[in-house]
């Protein structure tokens, strides 16, 4: 039932308030309000709606004190009627009156029903309600025959206005605030009850004045509040206005100085404005790695296209007539154009990964077979370096197998790279509770410190690298080390200088 009934006021919601709410949300779209106004909006929004629960908790607890004060002249009234009637039962025919009150015939009412016509049971004294002129009326009757035996109420209701208790006046079409209370009491074994009427007009049009002024006092008040808020406002806000002033400044020429002043700020525009600054730090490292890849890249080009164009040009002179030079040129433009369709798909790799765009499908496979035919095809192409398979276990790999393939292939192409005549290339793949652990280990030049920390950089090649003349790009690494990670693997380096280099590649078991 609870679950029916929820999704029946989510079905109104949808057709009812949430449209109305998205047509108030575009309207408010379209009208451009400063932070600073929108805040004085709220407080005044706050201040309105405090002040009317105020105001109605004040009335409430305004009659609610006055009604007190007439339930005790009421209380009053019927203790004199049971103490004269306790009197007169004694045989006293002395008037008595509650304490604190004077009986004189002169505040006798004017539509006082006669104690003697109408029963001889209530005592008879000239003024059974001394406080007509206070605004209490009493009317008396028989609770068996419903009979009036007194009635001192100057008034007739004709009708209701608002509620049961506020009655029209027809007469002179006014309003008079009346609340009844009906009492019941003994008198010589008689029980009557007294309806008492409290008109509470006085008291309700002195409250509504004290209201009205309350009223204007608070707009008073309001109104200073929202005039030292807006002040307030623009002061808190100023550092937005000079953080987006400093945004605004921001272009790629200063990208490497510009940054938001955060000096004196201790809340949460200070957070906000190490947010951005941190945000601005990574961009300046991305562009700036971003021109240093575009620079290398176009260095690592051209020179490749400059013995293109060398040996383009050398045919052009001579190479139609010296079979040699043909050859040669050939040759040599053949190898550059290899290495530039190497570089162009390595860096074609990289911009699909930097865009999110690199797709690895990915299934089950044992990596054994691969790894075997990896080592077949090294002793053949290294067949000056000692390879060695010291453990080649089956394991289940879950990945994209030609890109483990391609990754496995960069270490061992930088084992062979690093090794010279003699030099050992040790391959293993392991099995170790279900994860593949793949181990290229060498004995070739190692790595120093700084080197270690660079190497998985892209076009980073060490300087004892380059002064050896050793081909390559400075990629390869780097696109291992991106595969390794989207297969959720992990890279670990063992290495020494000029004793050698341990690659250990963990791909861990889909669990």
């Amino acid at each position: 039932m609870k679950d029916k009934f929820a999704g029946w006021l989510r079905r109104v919601l949808k057709k009812t308030w949430i449209p109305l709410r998205e047509k108030r949300d575009a309207l408010i779209g379209r009208l451009r309000l400063s932070m600073s106004f929108r805040i004085s909006l709220n407080y005044l929004k706050l201040m309105i709606v405090n002040g009317i629960i105020f105001m109605a908790v004040f009335l409430v607890l305004y009659l609610n004190a006055q009604t007190e004060e007439y339930r005790e002249l009421a209380e009053q009234v019927v203790a004199g009627i049971e103490a004269r009637a306790a009197a007169e039962s004694g045989g006293t025919s002395q008037d008595t009156a509650p304490a604190g009150t004077e009986t004189s015939d002169s505040h006798a009412p004017r539509d006082a029903v006669s104690a003697g016509t109408a029963g001889a049971a209530l005592p008879e004294f000239p003024l059974l309600n001394p406080y007509t002129d206070r605004g209490l009326h009493v009317i008396v009757r028989e609770k068996v025959s419903q009979k009036a035996v007194y009635d001192d109420t100057d008034f007739t209701v004709k009708g209701l206005l608002f509620f049961r208790n506020i009655h029209f006046e027809p007469s002179d079409h006014r309003h008079k605030v009346v609340i009844n209370e009906t009492r019941e009491f003994d008198v010589r074994g008689v029980k009557y009850e007294a309806i008492f009427s409290y008109n509470m007009t006085k008291d309700y049009n002195r409250m509504w004045r004290l209201v009205l002024n309350m009223i204007f006092l608070y707009a008073v008040i309001v109104y200073f509040i929202l005039r030292e808020a807006r002040g307030q406002n623009v002061r808190m806000l100023a550092p937005i206005q000079e953080m987006s002033d400093t945004v605004n400044r921001i272009t790629v020429n200063n990208l490497h100085s510009e940054r938001l002043n955060i000096r004196g700020m201790k809340d949460e525009l200070k957070d906000l404005a190490e947010t951005f600054n941190q945000s601005l730090d990574r961009l300046e490292l991305s562009y700036e790695s971003q021109k240093q890849f575009v620079s290398d890249a176009s260095h690592e080009l051209r020179t490749p296209i400059a013995v293109v164009q060398g040996y383009a040009n050398m045919l052009k002179r001579w190479g139609s007539r010296d079979e040699a030079v043909l050859a040669e040129s050939v040759e040599a433009i053949s190898n550059e154009a290899a290495q530039m369709q190497d570089l162009v798909e390595k860096l074609l790799f990289l911009s699909r990964h930097d865009k999110k765009t690199l797709k690895l499908n990915k299934a089950y496979f044992n990596i054994k077979p691969v790894v075997e035919e990896m080592v077949k095809e090294t002793k053949l192409v290294a067949h000056n370096r000692v390879i060695e398979a010291a453990a080649l276990e089956p394991v289940q790999v879950f990945g994209d197998k030609q890109a483990i393939k391609q990754a496995i292939r960069v270490f061992i192409d930088n084992a062979q790279k690093y090794t010279e005549d003699g030099d050992s290339i040790r391959i293993s793949c392991e099995n170790r509770q279900g994860d593949c652990v793949i181990t290229v280990e060498d004995t070739g030049v190692g790595m120093k410190k700084k080197d270690l920390d660079n190497i998985f950089n892209r076009f980073y090649r060490a300087d004892d690298v380059r002064d050896r003349k050793i081909e390559g790009h400075g990629l390869g690494l780097s696109i291992a080390k991106l595969i390794i990670l989207a297969h959720t693997g992990r890279i670990k380096i063992r290495t020494q200088y000029t004793k050698g280099t341990s690659f250990i590649v963990t791909i861990p078991k889909v669990r």
